[in-house]
Order: structure tokens, then C-alpha cells, then sequence
């Protein structure tokens, strides 16, 4: 018997080693920029005037470390709104402006935004970047929205790319389809453009004038319009929507496939070079809906931000290895509800952005 028990004890001992061996192999890696996140929960500060935010549908970060949303004030349900309904059924809320602007310590600088004279405003409003001068770009994905505006950091208007309700397929050199997400090659003046959730292709067009330049597809072929099934990492195509395209510091052009759970890699002249493939069986939405490149020199991480699974990977950006992640569905700080746009500023804290029923914005600081 004492035999019996000390074997079931051995036993036992050599079991929980092996559990412990297998948990670490299991773990992600965790290594320099990949280290882990810690949630602000201050951040951003209460808003004045009674304001609240809608889904937040795009972030930005500009070279001051200021923090752009644009947010979906249609999105308000009437619990959220009840000061704006006729008769107020409450003491708060209404819609804050749909262009704002917070300090790194989450303090309200600007607020902006809506229809007005000289351009088309949107119908549901998607992505912001702010260029290198301080210019606001914005754009909309409603099926009528196929346009984008550029604004002075006070809102006054400067620029319209594409017309509302107006598009031409995913070979148009003159119009858009529903763009999700832009940003500009300050060397050569070359606006890239995610085009989008009605077109399937990236589109390069001159920054100052708009004139066409390239486009292309998955793989760096011509894009087709022809309806293919999604989620599927080798396809041809891209599936809709075409959601980021991202610039590193080396020259390439980084573009999220969203519902094919891919994120592709081209040189700027369009030519394939690789692609990385995020939780292949993600359904829904798809795991690929925007990325940001860690602020070393040589970029050498990039974080996700995958909207279906609502967590944010840190990705070895030359492999495409997944080192950390963090994140899961939930109402509670530094959980998400269909995270959809992320930033990242020069100390290396990421923003996040929220739409579906999150409809807020967060700040995470490294842990580490």
C-alpha cells in the first residue's frame, strides 16, 4: 500500500512538472516591444457640454502626440441621446461634434465636423489620418459614401477626393468605392487609399491634386469585382472591405484584408511581396482590421487589432510571427466590443477604437 502511495505521489509530482513544461511552451513569446500592455483608465477625460460619443470609428495620432477620433453620431440609441430627443426624455446626452481632438493626457482640445458648405459630408463616418502638415483627412463607408475630405486642424475645409454616391467598380481611375483608410508618402506627395468596402484594390492618387497615379489588387494583380467567398486566406482577391493601408519606414505598403484574415505586403509600385495570415478561422468580420508599426527605427513589430476576436497582437513585423497579445470581449476597461482602428504615439502607447456596441476609445501604456 505505502508502495502504491508513493508511486501515485511520483506520479503525481512528474504530472505537474510536465503541465508546467507545457504551459510555457504553449505561452506567446514575449520580447522587447511585445512585452505587454497595461489599460489607461483615465483616458481620455470626461467630455463637456454634455457631449458623448458614438461608435468611434477611426483614431489617429498626429506628430504632437494628439489624439484624433471620428465617431458615428447617428449611432446614439435614444438611452444614450435623451437630452438631444424632443421632448428630453433625460438630463443627458447628445452627440459630441464627430471630429475630436484629445491631449496625451486625455484632455479635450477640438471638436469638429458634420455637413457643411463646399463638400460632401458623410452618411456614416470610417477613417481619419492626420498628414504631415496637420491636415485632417476623413472618410465614410455607407454605400453612398465615396469620398474623402481634408480639413485644417480648426475644421475648415480644404479638399474633396471622389463624390458622393458616385462610384465606377474597382478599376475606376477617376472615383471611389466606400474607402475605409488613407495615408500620405510625404517623399512623393502619394496618397494611398484602402478602397474599401465597395471596391477591392488600394489606389494611389496625387496628394495635392487628386490625380489618379496606380492601383491594384491582391497579390499586386488587377482587382476584380466578381463576388468570391470570404474568409479565405489564399484568395485571389481581396474581399471587401479593403480596411488599412499602412506605410512602414522601408518602403513597403501594408493593407488589412479584413474578412480573408490576411494582412498582404507590396512595394509601393504595387509588386507582391509576401502576406501574413491571423486567426485563419476567424468568421464574422474577419481578424485583420488595422495595424500600426512599433516606433523603433526599424518598425520591428506592428500591432494588430483584430475586431472579431477584440484583441490586439504583437507581430515580429519581418516574419509575421505573433509574439504577445492582449485583449477579449467585454464591456470592462482594456476589454473591446468590435475594436476597429488602432494608434500608436512616440512613447509607444497604442489607442484603440471602438465600434458595434463599444463606441469608445482607450489608451494602453507599455507594461514594461
Amino acid at each position: 500500500m505505502k508502495q502504491g502511495i508513493a508511486m501515485c505521489r511520483t506520479i503525481a509530482a512528474v504530472t505537474a512538472v510536465m503541465l508546467v513544461v507545457v504551459g510555457c511552451a504553449q505561452s506567446p513569446t514575449r520580447e522587447g516591444a511585445g512585452a505587454g500592455y497595461a489599460i489607461d483608465a483615465a483616458w481620455p477625460k470626461p467630455l463637456p457640454n454634455n457631449w458623448t460619443l458614438g461608435q468611434v470609428a477611426g483614431i489617429a495620432v498626429d506628430a504632437r502626440d494628439h489624439v484624433w477620433l471620428i465617431h458615428r453620431p447617428k449611432t446614439l440609441i435614444d438611452e444614450e441621446k435623451g437630452a438631444a430627443l424632443s421632448p428630453p426624455r433625460a438630463k443627458c446626452c447628445v452627440a459630441a461634434p464627430p471630429v475630436i481632438e484629445f491631449d496625451a493626457e486625455g484632455n479635450l482640445l477640438r471638436a469638429w465636423g458634420g455637413p457643411g458648405q463646399g463638400y460632401e459630408w458623410f452618411e456614416n463616418e470610417h477613417g481619419i489620418y492626420v498628414d504631415g502638415q496637420g491636415n485632417i483627412w476623413v472618410g465614410g463607408n455607407d454605400p453612398k459614401d465615396h469620398q474623402l475630405l481634408k480639413f485644417t486642424p480648426d475644421g475648415k475645409f480644404l479638399m474633396q477626393v471622389g463624390r458622393a454616391e458616385q462610384t465606377g467598380g474597382s478599376n475606376s481611375t477617376t472615383l471611389l468605392g466606400r474607402p475605409a483608410h488613407m495615408q500620405i508618402d510625404a517623399a512623393t506627395n502619394e496618397l494611398y487609399i484602402a478602397d474599401g468596402y465597395g471596391n477591392k484594390r488600394v489606389i494611389v492618387l496625387d496628394a495635392t491634386t487628386g490625380a489618379y497615379k496606380r492601383h491594384w489588387g491582391a497579390y499586386g494583380k488587377a482587382p476584380s469585382d466578381e463576388k468570391l467567398p470570404m474568409y479565405n486566406p489564399q484568395s485571389p482577391q481581396f474581399a471587401n472591405p479593403v480596411h488599412c493601408v499602412r506605410l512602414a519606414n522601408d518602403g513597403l505598403v501594408y493593407v488589412c484584408d479584413r474578412a480573408n484574415n490576411r494582412v498582404q505586403v507590396f512595394k509601393k509600385d504595387g509588386t507582391f511581396v509576401k502576406q501574413f495570415v491571423f486567426e485563419d478561422k476567424s468568421l464574422g468580420s474577419g481578424s485583420s482590421f488595422d495595424l500600426v508599426f512599433s516606433n523603433d527605427a526599424q518598425q520591428k513589430y506592428f500591432y494588430l487589432a483584430d475586431g472579431t476576436n477584440d484583441q490586439v497582437l504583437t507581430v515580429e513585423r519581418e516574419s509575421g510571427r505573433v509574439l504577445s497579445s492582449f485583449g477579449r470581449p467585454g464591456r470592462y476597461a482594456g476589454q473591446f466590443l468590435v475594436l476597429h482602428n488602432i494608434g500608436i504615439d512616440s512613447k509607444g502607447n497604442l489607442y484603440t477604437a471602438e465600434v458595434g456596441s463599444g463606441k469608445r476609445a482607450q489608451k494602453f501604456r507599455p507594461a514594461d
